[in-house]
């Protein structure tokens, strides 16, 4: 998978992709992310990349010519996104979907107070944004995209099935996880998680993670559709009578 970034911060951008996983994927040719500079296509002997706005007002504005001239000059791979809040709502369906591009994306940092209005309307496919609050610039964001993508192309995570088995990948909160010793300070692992009894391990989570979600997240539950029977049987064998999401209020615990 193919990721080109435009930016005016090219090292922050380079400094997280070259690390953990993700720089190893990319050392190995599993994920390809190249990161432009835009001062690069600069036209004055500063490299200057913004102006004040016409018509006054607080703050810089990314001009249209070192932008265009950046994304010309490379012809990166389409669509090509802004990160700004006027954006999607990146979550974890559009990691997928942008993941299952072949051709890869492209990301367009902007900063100051904003990019000039003829870069939106007249070069880039798209938006995006990460959520409904403000950052000094789109490279904070950038790498979420990219770090929430990457991590789903095939190659990237050492063991495949953990990125099969997270949260909002069903479009529930992950389970508790627990770890070696069996009992910490008087807190004892949960029984069903020694058994070995691989089937009651993953109705237990199962339960879990419905509950979990429940209880700290029953928007995206009512975004599926609401519980399944299937799932409310689950609950219930585990304990936890659910007839809706407002039920939910208090997390459960650990059995």
């Amino acid at each position: 998978m193919r990721v080109d970034v435009f930016t005016i911060f090219p090292a922050m951008v380079e400094g997280f992709v070259g690390q953990s996983l993700l720089g190893k994927a990319r050392r190995e040719g599993v994920v390809d992310i190249r990161v432009h500079d835009l001062r690069s296509a600069a036209i004055d002997p500063h490299r200057s990349v913004d102006d004040a706005p016409f018509g006054g007002g607080a703050g810089m504005v990314l001009a249209p010519e070192p932008v265009f001239g950046a994304v010309e000059k490379v012809d990166p791979p389409r669509p090509l996104y802004l990160l700004g809040p006027g954006g999607r709502r990146f979550d974890q369906a559009l990691a997928h979907e942008l993941a299952q591009r072949p051709d890869g994306f492209s990301l367009l940092c902007g900063r100051y107070e904003g990019v000039d209005q003829r870069v939106v309307e007249h070069l880039v496919d798209d938006e995006l944004s990460v959520g409904d609050y403000v950052l000094a610039g789109g490279e904070v964001a950038a790498l979420v995209v990219i770090e929430a993508t990457a991590r789903l192309v095939p190659g990237v995570m050492g063991n495949e099935a953990s990125a099969e088995d997270e949260s909002f990948t069903d479009g529930l909160l992950e389970y508790p996880q627990y770890t070696r010793p069996a009992e910490f300070r008087g807190w004892a692992v949960p029984e069903v998680l020694l058994s070995g009894h691989h089937a009651n391990v993953a109705r237990w989570r199962r339960a879990q993670a419905l509950r979990r979600t429940l209880s700290r997240r029953p928007d995206l539950i009512e975004a599926r559709g609401g519980l399944r029977p299937d799932e409310v049987k689950v609950l219930e064998d585990h304990g936890y009578p659910v007839s809706s999401p407002g039920d939910a209020n208090e997390e459960p615990d650990a059995p």
